[in-house]
């Protein structure tokens, strides 16, 4: 118990300096790691930082594809497109959330929010390994040379082309915690939360349950575990924004709303092609649809667990989630 008030204690040292480190006209007024604040080791961000570099460092270019393109090379037309299709919107989707990150690192730096931007710079690295082992796999297993850019649906467009990049893009000239909360929630709670989990688990109970394409699978549970931990963060930083305040809830809850729809008009749009009762490998639209709604449902209901605590109750909640990830257990 001593050693838990000691950690409550110091980050509410931390929190206490952190408005008069604040950038100002884009100079420090002070360097934090050096004026007497140091680093919160135990918070949120640090804890993840440490993760990313023991968990985080795994090598796109080191997957043994050689079964894969067996494997690709032995599907029907139908089953190949249904993959292309997947790793297309991956692709794509990989891409934008490391363009449209950037904003985000820059907004929390000019808080001088230091343990939140040091987690955030293995945030960005991690998804641009990303966007390195899909464009891997397209180059060397499905020799997907062409313009895939058919693939995209009007729902798929508007959320990567237009509502990601304008709520994160925002935060350059806006860094209100309105503004703040649309990005996370878009990016962390919609794109990543929702969408990306979504996908994970329709390319496992597509490859793994018909013994294909090893190399993909293992990096997509590296991706996945990678992801993770992006999500986890998400849902600190808008816990730290909207617990306690109506204004900035009522943001995150009707940024999480609207964006619902398009979210599975993406799905819905994606089945068209396909047979949505019998579709390649067995796949059914209504098993994504399902899945897509409950990681939706996970989402807000965290948030709302933690709706109205306090800053040290916040981080003490999120370390216990933390802990138990660490000890395999979902929280």
């Amino acid at each position: 118990m001593a050693q838990g008030n000691d950690r409550v204690g110091h980050l509410d040292r931390v929190c206490t300096k952190i408005a008069p480190m604040a950038a100002s006209n884009g100079h420090l007024r002070s360097y934090q790691t050096i004026n007497g604040r140091g680093l919160a080791w135990d918070s949120i961000p640090m804890r993840l930082f440490q993760k990313s570099k023991q968990l985080g460092t795994w090598d796109p270019q080191k997957f043994d594809f050689t079964q894969d393109r067996r494997d690709w090379l032995g599907l029907s037309d139908v089953e190949r497109d249904f993959i292309l299709r997947n790793v297309t919107l991956f692709q794509a989707g990989e891409e934008a959330v490391t363009l449209d990150l950037l904003p985000l690192v820059m907004c929390v730096a000019q808080q001088g929010l230091i343990e939140d931007e040091i987690y955030l710079t293995s945030f960005l690295w991690e998804e641009a390994k990303h966007v390195e082992f899909f464009r891997r796999w397209l180059d060397e297993v499905a020799d997907a040379t062409d313009n895939l850019e058919r693939y995209f649906t009007p729902s798929y467009a508007e959320l990567f082309l237009h509502l990601l990049p304008d709520a994160m893009g925002a935060l350059k000239t806006d860094h209100s915690p309105a503004a703040q909360v649309r990005a996370s929630t878009t990016y962390n709670m919609i794109i990543e939360g929702v969408l990306a989990e979504t996908g994970y688990h329709g390319f496992r109970q597509t490859l793994r349950a018909n013994g294909l394409m090893p190399g993909f699978l293992e990096g997509i549970e590296l991706t996945a575990r990678d992801e993770s931990r992006h999500i986890r963060y998400g849902i600190h930083f808008l816990n730290r924004l909207v617990s306690g305040n109506d204004e900035n809830w009522n943001v995150m809850y009707a940024t999480m709303n609207t964006l619902l729809a398009p979210a599975l008009g993406l799905i819905a749009e994606f089945w068209e092609t396909y047979d949505e009762n019998n579709g390649p490998f067995g796949q059914t639209m209504t098993t994504f649809i399902d899945y897509a709604s409950s990681q939706f449902d996970k989402r807000l209901k965290v948030l709302e667990r933690d709706r109205g605590k306090s800053r040290a109750d916040l981080e003490t909640q999120a370390a216990s989630d933390l802990d138990l990830v660490e000890a395999g257990v979902e929280a």
